[in-house]
């Protein structure tokens, strides 16, 4: 910016001595050759300053030929002309810089809090997850430009390079409780090599796009190393709809006798569009169901008189021989144990992990990639129809789409849903904002990675949490009964009020997960089991805690 204005400077400069110059030859070969009046070139300099500052003509005003009117009148144009111009060149940019926001290079308000090197969408999950646990953070940007807009946004940020150690001690890493690595791969080692010397106690957590470079990140330093890529592959995977696969994802265990799974509900099975009541989670099968998501979004309670249809997935908690009992009825009633023909589009991380978690499994799967490399089964453009054809979409019981652009995986969906209207599309978006948009596409189940990228983070620097499938957003947390003590779950409305459901209690050391919700009285030191999304565990807080 600076050699840009610098350069603006020195053209004005040429720009005033040339039209100074060719002014003061002309208007004294006028007063000589049009009014019969020679004069010297230094009083003619000083008329032509006169006239481009706006000060008049002093004694020479008042010529008897057209001609030197409309010279001079030139002159005052040009004289207009170089005053606006001047403006553009020193007064605007002088104002713009003295005005501007300038983000700060140093915060010392904020003690234990978490440093993000670095912003990303996936930095941006992240940071809506320490928000919605009231956690503070600070982000190091060594872009002026995003730390500047990060700023006037209200967020706490120090602008600055985060692989120099002073900068991180100016963003207070020796007061903070995490730093997390958020940039290139080869940066991100260098950025834990700094908050090593810096402060060597704090906990550093990287991000790596390319799993093979993580052991360098711990050899480093680092002491977590996360690939979402891979992860998010792996999910992706758990979602074919594979004979040999179970509908149900591995469960979170709470006590010996407690179980938080997943529920997918398949056509054709007994509970396939019938609404919450109708289906009696609590009364039929003595499960809680804590929420259900719909096209992607998670709704906690589940909706009593709304439909749950092929696909819809329920999260619920109970005992493992009553949970068993649920799977059944979700399951088809009528399954084929034939082999089921995948096609993932895209091999990069996430594909070739995704390919990995189907070994194994009765899925024969085709790889599309536009580049040929080895695991790639057919070279063609996921938006091509033709190649799309290629790799077997038409026989295909379901599409893998981990595409590294979203406006390229919105296409590819099209294209795979318009050539088999029912194959399974199940998209990995890369921003967040895109999930809806992929779902119009005609994508059956999305999962963004900014999202598990905030997930993964917020699980792994806040141990203290058990979280069901970093991809799933939900929480397991236990907390004093406070409030609610002297009252049952039903009494306090804890469901209604927070959206998070209480599935055990802790009394003198014992869990009790057999609790009738109407019936059961909390008493003073219990403690209670809840689960529910990052917004419904604050809510209970600030309702029965705060």
């Amino acid at each position: 910016m600076s050699l840009w204005r610098s350069r603006r400077t020195r053209h004005y400069v040429v720009l005033v001595v040339v039209a100074t110059v060719g002014s003061t030859l002309l208007y004294n070969y006028g007063m000589a050759a049009w009014e019969n009046d020679p004069q010297p070139l230094f009083r003619s300099l000083g008329i032509v300053f006169q006239s481009f500052t706006t000060t008049g003509y002093g004694e020479d005003a008042g010529w008897s030929t057209p001609q030197m009117y409309v010279l001079t009148i030139g002159l005052q144009l040009m004289g207009i002309g170089l005053i606006l111009t001047a403006a553009d060149v020193f007064a605007v940019p002088w104002l713009r810089d003295t005005l501007a926001v300038t983000p700060p290079t140093a915060t010392t308000d904020v003690t234990d809090h978490v440093v993000i090197c670095e912003y990303t969408p996936r930095g941006e999950a992240f940071i809506e997850e320490l928000e919605s646990r009231g956690q503070e953070y600070v982000v190091v940007s060594s872009d002026e430009e995003t730390a500047t807009a990060l700023h006037e946004d209200d967020y706490r940020v120090v602008h600055g390079d985060p692989e120099s150690t002073a900068v991180l001690e100016s963003a207070g890493i020796e007061r903070a409780t995490a730093v997390v690595a958020d940039s290139a791969d080869d940066t991100n080692a260098s950025i834990v090599l700094s908050a090593r010397e810096a402060n060597p106690d704090v906990r550093v957590v990287t991000l790596v796009e390319d799993q093979r470079l993580g052991e360098y990140h711990r050899i480093a330093g680092a002491d977590e190393v996360l690939s979402p890529r891979q992860l998010l592959g792996e999910s992706l995977a758990r979602r074919v709809p594979t004979a040999v696969t179970t509908a149900v994802d591995e469960g979170v265990e709470i006590g010996s006798d407690l179980e938080l799974v997943e529920v997918s509900i398949a056509a054709g099975s007994d509970l396939c569009d019938r609404t919450a009541d109708e289906i009696g989670l609590r009364d039929r099968f003595g499960v809680d169901g804590i929420g259900a998501w719909f096209d992607g979004t998670f709704e906690s309670p589940i909706p009593r008189d709304r439909d749950l249809h092929a696909g819809t997935r329920l999260l619920v908690a109970g005992e493992p021989e009553r949970i068993e009992t649920l799977r059944a009825e979700a399951a088809s009633t009528v399954r084929s144990f034939a082999a089921r023909d995948v096609v993932i589009a895209g091999y990069g991380e996430s594909g070739a992990a995704a390919a990995d978690a189907l070994v194994g499994t009765n899925a024969r799967v085709t790889v599309l990639d536009v580049a040929e490399k080895e695991g790639v089964d057919v070279v063609g453009d996921a938006r091509d129809p033709a190649a799309v054809r290629e790799a077997g979409v038409d026989d295909a019981a379901a599409v893998i789409v981990t595409l590294d652009d979203d406006t390229t995986a919105v296409f590819a969906a099209l294209v795979a849903r318009d050539l088999n209207p029912s194959v399974d599309v199940i998209v990995r978006a890369n921003d967040a904002a895109d999930v809806r948009k992929l779902y119009r596409a005609g994508a059956d189940y999305v999962q963004s990675l900014a999202t598990v990228s905030g997930r993964m983070l917020a699980s792994t620097v806040f141990e203290d949490e058990e979280v069901l499938a970093v991809d799933r957003g939900i929480n397991v947390v236990r907390l004093p009964a406070g409030r609610l003590v002297g009252q049952t779950v039903v009494d306090a409305a804890v469901r209604s009020r927070t959206g998070c459901t209480v599935i055990a209690v802790v009394r003198d050391g014992e869990t009790i997960t057999a609790i009738e919700p109407s019936e059961f009285v909390l008493e003073a030191d219990d403690e209670v089991v809840i689960a529910g999304t990052d917004e419904s565990v604050q809510s209970f807080e600030a309702r029965f805690l705060a």
